[in-house]
């Protein structure tokens, strides 16, 4: 490993700390009883409080003064000033290592606790006058420290996209707004489950290796299990697994689950993403498209103190009710074209005038889908719910009760793409064989993201499955527009990246 100027000049402070009695990463806790944001809020200097506080976090930056020192230190709350003095620092039991130890050998980025009293500086900032030092960690690699010049100019920042998700642990340590974009997705997710828990529905767990892969269109990682010398698939879903929870008797279930599709990568698209799946038995998709507006109410509320959010340019209005079109009605808004009589060879044809992407695997299902998504689907920024889904795209979904050849389907488009998909659930097992062996027809033609035909979950639905809504949410899509990300990768701790060269 070639190392840089700094990186070889800390490890030398490392060796001097250690030749000094300090170990640079002990071994005991160090218990925290205050944080920077609270001080900062709380502390009122007519008052007795914060005499004694005992922070911890990193260094970020230093100024030394002669006999004193200004530090400023973050944790996970924010940050603040350290005013240190050589007269009246310690370091362990050592009282005169403010030259020794802070002076010579701390360094930007290492981790530390301190201990003293909470004061307000001539300037008005309120600071910790540290009576003792602790070393906690400390850093071999600087931490890009970001710089403005006289003229405003700031340098150094560590901005780059591909660092920042290669490197999301120094991201978060110093571009403090990113630890705020997974707070809120962690927020998001837990207003969600409180919601669904409200109502009844019970949260599981089902399996990530299946034999058998199913529940969506798309195209799966495979595996081999060793032992039973047998493939497995990383799941594409869960929806096959929560339905059979349905046959056994839970009225509600629900998962959040880590899906992974083989699938291209872009802005909207990582092949490991989360999915909440809800399935509630005696319910269908029109009562589903009610709970689901209420739900996302409520996570924009919680959120951001109301029902508008801002994303981009626009305001994006969580308000029920949402706009209803059929998927036909869509179409026709956008285009000016009625599709709903044409056959698969006018379908084919319409595309091309289009100017949609098409191949000769695509049945009559996909040229549909493919119409939708280059002509409608970005011109849909609130939340709309898409509806009455033709049967040759839905094979999981119920056909529809009043018109022939279309299921009883919705998404919800909201910001230019599709964030849930929602079925009244097809519970008939022979009117679900046949959609099965349709999918496999599809399969033959070419069609990568063709349905499997799963034998256990036919028998499950032969065992019988009451009237059954179900619903998939994408959590990572649902946080962009939540935290206003650009991109998926913003939302994901790590994102999936190509090698490091």
């Amino acid at each position: 490993m070639q190392l840089t100027d700094q990186e070889i000049e800390r490890r030398k402070s490392l060796e001097a700390l250690k030749d000094l009695g300090v170990n640079p990463y002990p071994s005991e806790s160090y218990e925290v009883n205050a944080f920077a944001k609270n001080i900062k809020e709380d502390f009122d200097p007519e008052k007795e409080d914060f005499k004694d506080v005992r922070l911890a976090g990193r260094i970020m930056s230093r100024r030394i003064m002669g006999k004193a020192a200004f530090a400023e230190l973050q944790d996970s709350t924010g940050r603040i000033q350290l005013y240190l003095n050589r007269n009246n620092l310690a370091v362990g039991d050592d009282t005169s290592a403010f030259n020794e130890v802070f002076k010579k050998y701390t360094d930007i980025g290492d981790f530390v606790g301190v201990q003293g009293e909470v004061f307000t500086t001539k300037t008005g900032e309120i600071s910790v006058r540290v009576k003792e030092f602790t070393f906690l960690a400390k850093a071999l690699r600087p931490l890009p420290v970001v710089k403005t010049d006289e003229d405003g100019n700031v340098h150094d920042a560590f901005s780059d996209p591909e660092m920042r998700y290669r490197q999301r642990y120094v991201d978060l340590v110093v571009n403090p707004e990113v630890r705020e974009t997974f707070r809120k997705r962690s927020m998001m997710i837990r207003t969600m489950r409180n919601y669904m828990e409200d109502a009844g529905y019970l949260e599981v767990e089902t399996p990530i290796l299946q034999p058998i892969y199913g529940g969506a269109a798309a195209r799966p990682f495979k595996t081999h299990h060793n032992t039973l010398d047998m493939p497995l698939y990383l799941r594409i879903a869960n929806e096959l697994y929560l339905k059979r929870l349905i046959v056994g008797g839970f009225d509600g279930v629900f998962e959040f689950a880590k899906d992974f599709r083989n699938e291209g990568m872009s802005r909207f698209h990582n092949p490991e993403f989360t999915l909440m799946e809800l399935y509630v038995a005696y319910k269908d998709v029109y009562w589903l498209m009610d709970f689901t507006e209420k739900m996302l109410e409520q996570v924009a509320v919680a959120l951001h103190g109301s029902t508008d959010v801002k994303v981009g340019d626009h305001i994006i209005s969580f308000k029920a009710p949402y706009k209803r079109y059929t998927m036909f009605e869509a179409i026709e808004e956008y285009t000016g074209i009625d599709i709903s009589e044409m056959d698969e060879a006018a379908l084919r044809q319409t595309a091309k005038d289009l100017h949609v992407p098409i191949d000769d695997s695509m049945g009559k299902g996909k040229l549909i889908d493919e119409i939708f998504g280059e002509n409608v689907e970005e011109k849909l920024i609130q939340p709309t719910f898409i509806t009455d889904y033709p049967l040759e795209m839905s094979p999981l979904a119920k056909k529809h009760r009043n018109k022939k050849g279309l299921v009883e389907r919705f998404e919800l488009i909201c910001n230019s793409k599709e964030i849930a998909n929602a079925f009244s659930e097809l519970n008939d097992p022979i009117d679900q064989r046949q959609r099965f062996e349709d999918q496999l027809t599809l399969g033959k033609r070419g069609d990568e993201e063709a349905m499997q035909l799963d034998e256990d979950f036919l028998r499950a639905l032969e065992f019988g499955m009451p009237p059954t809504a179900g619903i998939g949410i994408g959590i990572d899509r649902l946080a962009m527009i939540m935290t206003d990300s650009p991109s998926i990768q913003e939302v994901l701790f790590f994102p999936q990246m190509r090698p490091e060269q």
